[in-house]
This record gives C-alpha cells, sequence and structure tokens, in this order.
C-alpha cells in the first residue's frame, strides 16, 4: 500500500466569470522513504498538487489516500500529525532564535523546552545547519532559511514532507549540496518526501521525476515494482 495516493484528483478555481483547471484527472502514488519531484511553470498547477495532497485543499473530484485512509474523513489534528509543510516563514510571536522556531512543533505538543530544544539542536546538525542554532532569522541566507525550515517541519517525525521550491534563491554552488542533506536526512528517516520546482536542476536526487503542465502530470507516477528474478532450482543428484 502506498503512504501517500492521488486518484483521479480534479482542481478547478473561479476568477470571477472564467474557470481555471489547475489539476486534471491526477494520479500519483508514494512509497515511504520515497522522493519524487515534480516540475512545472508557474501556474502549471505544482503548489495546488501540495495543497492537495497535504489536506489544506479538497479536491473537486477524485480522492486523497494517506496510509489507505482518505484524507477527507480524517481530522486536521490527525493530517498535520502525519504530514508536514516546509516552509521559511518565521513569526517573531513564535520565537527569538532559530533553535526555538525549530523547536515550536513538538513545543505545540507539550513537550519540555529544554528536550524540545535539544531535539532541534540534533536535527539542525543533521541538516547543516547546526551553526544557525543561535542566530535570528533575519540573520540567515537562502540556503540557510530552507535547512532550517526543512529542519523545523522533520522535527515532529512525519511521514510525508512536501517542499515548495527548495532551492529557490539558493546560490547555484550550494543547491547540490543542500538537495544531497534533504535526500539523506529523509530517506534515513524513512519520510516521503514529495518536492516541487520550476526545473529540473532544482530537484536533483529524486528517486523519480514528473513534469506539471496545465494541471496535467506526465511521468512514471505509480513506483516501478522490483524485478523479480528467479532462483535457479539446486540440482539433486
Amino acid at each position: 500500500m502506498p503512504l501517500l495516493a492521488l486518484d483521479g484528483v480534479t482542481k478547478t478555481y473561479v476568477r470571477g466569470r472564467r474557470e481555471l483547471v489547475a489539476l486534471r484527472g491526477v494520479t500519483l502514488e508514494l512509497d515511504a522513504g520515497e522522493i519524487v519531484g515534480i516540475w512545472g511553470r508557474r501556474f502549471s498547477g505544482r503548489t495546488t498538487l501540495l495543497r492537495i495532497a497535504g489536506g489544506l485543499e479538497r479536491p473537486d473530484e477524485g480522492r486523497v489516500l494517506l496510509g489507505g485512509v482518505d484524507v477527507a474523513t480524517c481530522s486536521e489534528r490527525d493530517v498535520r500529525g502525519r504530514v508536514s509543510f516546509s516552509h521559511g516563514g518565521f513569526s517573531r510571536a513564535h520565537a527569538e532564535l532559530v533553535v526555538e522556531h525549530v523547536a515550536v512543533p513538538l513545543l505545540a505538543t507539550g513537550a519540555r523546552i529544554d528536550r524540545a530544544c535539544a531535539q532541534a539542536h540534533a536535527m539542525l546538525e543533521r541538516l547543516g545547519a547546526g551553526a544557525c542554532a543561535e542566530l535570528r532569522p533575519d540573520e540567515l541566507d537562502h540556503g540557510e532559511i530552507t535547512r532550517v525550515a526543512i529542519a523545523r517541519a522533520l522535527l515532529p517525525q512525519p511521514r510525508l514532507l512536501l517542499v515548495d521550491e527548495p532551492t529557490n534563491g539558493v546560490d547555484l554552488t550550494e543547491r547540490d549540496a543542500l538537495l544531497r542533506t534533504l535526500c539523506t536526512v529523509a530517506r534515513e528517516d524513512g519520510v516521503a518526501v514529495l518536492m516541487t520546482g520550476a526545473e529540473t536542476t532544482a530537484l536533483a536526487g529524486a528517486d523519480r521525476m514528473l513534469s506539471i503542465s496545465s494541471g496535467e502530470l506526465r511521468g512514471e507516477t505509480v513506483p516501478s515494482s522490483a524485478e523479480v528474478v528467479p532462483l535457479a532450482r539446486q540440482r539433486v543428484s
């Protein structure tokens, strides 16, 4: 059973007297620990796809299944417990220092602040952002913001991580290293990752790469089954 399955998902928005189809009969499956990249231009439907996959929006047609359960039947709290979005927004109302911002998801569940911050420090180290822990978010560059945002999203141990344009604004010389780190940590933790970008180079390291245009998804939407190699029978003398 796939961790995430979109089955014939269609989404339409009404803009005045016009209807804009963001997604057209999209079918997609992700397994646990798998990393899938979807690239497409602006208004191609890629951000809508992420929002529907994460339960932030409901499709007009089709279903979204998380662990075999229709997301439409799940409470918001249940979905949030299994799905994380990586975003680079940091509110001063939530915390001051980076390590505190990363710890926020654990603090929201009632964790002690010392334990939450200790786990936040460890996750920042894994994401290559340990030196950012005692800084303020406004002191970070684009690459550091992305690493910190991913650390915050991964800290509550989600089953699915959704990332829109992970390398947006990141220096070209840092892109590959950042993506390698993301893929390594996700695979080690068995987290499925669905990430989007405007070009294929922004999604390096994905297990599968798909494209989206005018709301239509193209590529290998279902993971390939492992090839079964028959074993030679041992001769009996």
